[in-house]
């Protein structure tokens, strides 16, 4: 952590492990703060942020890449942001970020050589979070979560899931914002690490839908009126403040468009949250258990 003329330069590292990209363009669409004031101005007065290393939109590829992650190691205070799930079979090498000294260098390496020495960790998306698509069965690669990777490898480092398919931008740089401005002890997280902030209530609470749910008309079909739950919507079993916030900004969300929450923050998902399309079975529902 450097300081500068009373600014204060946090230095960020983005890996991308088993991913499809996705979270990192989602948070790159962040709109409040713009993307040139998180890259090239204050993301909150007094704190920049620089990104030293980001695959998507870094100039330096291969070598010249790598060194910057050799570098990187020797510093304390960054902020790690992983996106993807991290691959532990056949030690990792099914995702390589690089090679360093001619050797094949896998996501796995790279997590574990600079998490010990970061200020907190991020697993952006839920394939980091809780392994997501990337871990789901058969899980041919071994993926797993940051956060089995920290207690595996007995690493204390501090870490913060940022669930989603994808994330938004809002959940990201807000959790770093908090962070900055609060410190990282005052930042309210639930039993699965999220930040409360965005996750602590149900989609069901703030969802338009939710009056016809209360009333038990359920749509049978796509475009009936009625609440899509009979639909396989899982809002009465997800936490997101995906109603109120909206994407893009605020032009629409899933049930607005008139699909169902898939339950893509769900610690289950998507191996347990059901298929898409059909009713939530065999799962507790916390809400208005007579109604369904």
């Amino acid at each position: 952590m450097d300081s500068k003329k009373n600014k204060v330069t946090i230095p960020v590292v983005y890996l991308q492990g088993s991913a499809c990209s996705g979270c990192a363009t989602s948070s790159l669409c962040t709109e409040y703060p713009s993307i040139k004031n998180i890259l090239l101005q204050d993301i909150v007065p007094g704190f920049t942020l620089e990104f030293l290393f980001h695959p998507v939109i870094m100039t330096a590829s291969g070598n010249l890449s790598m060194e910057v992650l050799e570098e990187v190691a020797k510093t304390k205070g960054l902020v790690l942001i992983v996106d993807g799930g991290i691959p532990t079979k056949d030690s990792g090498i099914y995702c390589v970020t690089g090679e360093k000294n001619g050797k094949k260098s896998t996501i796995l390496q790279e997590v574990l050589q600079l998490s010990p020495n970061a200020l907190m960790v991020i697993a952006l998306g839920t394939c980091a979070s809780f392994g997501g698509i990337a871990a789901a069965n058969p899980n041919p690669t071994g993926s797993k979560c940051i956060g089995d990777i920290l207690s595996e490898n007995n690493i204390k480092t501090p870490y913060i899931n940022i669930p989603g398919c994808p994330p938004h931008p809002d959940w990201l740089f807000g959790t770093i914002e908090n962070v900055l401005l609060n410190g990282l002890e005052n930042v309210k997280l639930d039993d699965f690490n999220r930040p409360k902030t965005y996750f602590g209530k149900l989609i069901h609470e703030n969802c338009p839908n939710r009056a016809w749910f209360d009333e038990g008309k359920f749509a049978k079909k796509f475009g009936d009126a009625g609440c899509l739950y009979e639909l396989g919507c899982k809002g009465p079993i997800t936490y997101a403040d995906c109603p109120i916030r909206q994407w893009n900004g605020k032009t629409n969300w899933v049930i607005g468009s008139g699909a169902p929450c898939n339950g893509c923050t769900s610690p289950e998902y998507p191996d347990y949250v059901g298929d898409f399309y059909e009713k939530i079975i065999d799962v507790e529902t916390p809400v208005n258990e007579k109604k369904i």
